[in-house]
């Protein structure tokens, strides 16, 4: 089917809904990651509803493009992306992290449609992206690859193997999208083991680099334009975000990366994401 590539104010609505699907499920489940999801929220709205080729009846569609979450930690947004994308039901989500439920905690390739690699270990999303690209390259297919990266996760040396190889290819099939929000398990990434020049270092790896706000919609949808022109070299966008996006309480908080907000948390969350969790758990418990 061909790219959506809906209008920027219905992509900043499909943001919205994905925040709130992520507050919601985190809710029901009492268990799993805040903070980077919120984070990740409108580049994977973005990629989901105008960028990439993809047939959600048909999951494993030849003409398909490809995305990799090697952050596979951030399942909620990654789940809410397919599910509002119609990859499976809206009420699954309301399974999350739960027995019974295909919706596993880190992404499972053999249980969810739409995950194309099972995930977790960070530091490998990268390699396997550009096997996929190169592979695609090597059969003279037209898809285009993506992997949606941490930037604490920069700090993994195979992450810099994978991208020497991407350069040394050509891989101008291969773009990927760092979700720069500061902030790790442990800290604030510059205390824990800084990252910085982090555009020169790609750009001396021989990668076209696009820096962009991470929630300014224009902007991200721009930069996939921009890489989709590029030709003989892989491009990375890296967005610049708030860890939390969306939510007061949780914005550019490292506490937030590895837990669920408490019942009374996540209220206040959806009241401030324009929702009530009444409206919302109905929505996906019916969805």
């Amino acid at each position: 089917m061909p790219r959506l590539q809906l209008p920027i104010e219905q992509l900043k609505e499909k943001a919205l809904l994905i925040r709130r699907d992520i507050i919601t499920m985190l809710m029901e489940s009492q268990s799993g990651h805040s903070g980077g999801p919120l984070s990740c929220a409108d580049f994977c709205a973005a990629l989901a509803f105008y960028e990439a080729n993809y047939d959600p009846k048909n999951p494993h569609w030849s003409e398909r493009d490809m995305w990799f979450f090697s952050i596979g930690h951030v399942t909620p947004v990654h789940y809410s992306m397919l599910a509002e994308a119609g990859f499976f039901p809206l009420k699954d989500l309301m399974s999350f992290r739960k027995f019974g439920g295909h919706c596993q905690g880190h992404p499972s390739m053999n249980d969810t449609p739409g995950v194309e690699v099972s995930s977790g270990s960070l530091g490998q999303g990268l390699s396997v992206a550009v096997g996929a690209a190169l592979g695609s390259k090597m059969d003279k297919h037209p898809r285009r690859v993506y992997c949606i990266m941490g930037d604490g996760e920069q700090q993994e040396g195979s992450i810099w193997e994978a991208a020497m190889a991407a350069a040394h290819y050509k891989l101008d099939n291969l773009c990927g999208i760092i979700d720069f929000n500061r902030a790790q398990i442990d800290g604030f990434v510059q205390d824990v083991m800084g990252i910085e020049p982090l555009a020169d270092k790609y750009r001396a790896f021989n990668w076209y680099v696009v820096e962009v706000d991470g929630h300014d919609m224009d902007s991200i949808v721009e930069a996939f334009e921009r890489a989709r022109m590029l030709l003989g070299r892989p491009t990375v966008i890296i967005a610049h975000t708030i860890m939390g996006k969306g939510v007061s309480f949780m914005e550019n908080d490292p506490s937030w990366h590895g837990k669920p907000p408490s019942p009374e948390q996540g209220r206040e969350a959806l009241k401030e994401l324009g929702t009530t969790w009444e409206e919302w758990s109905s929505r996906l418990g019916n969805g």
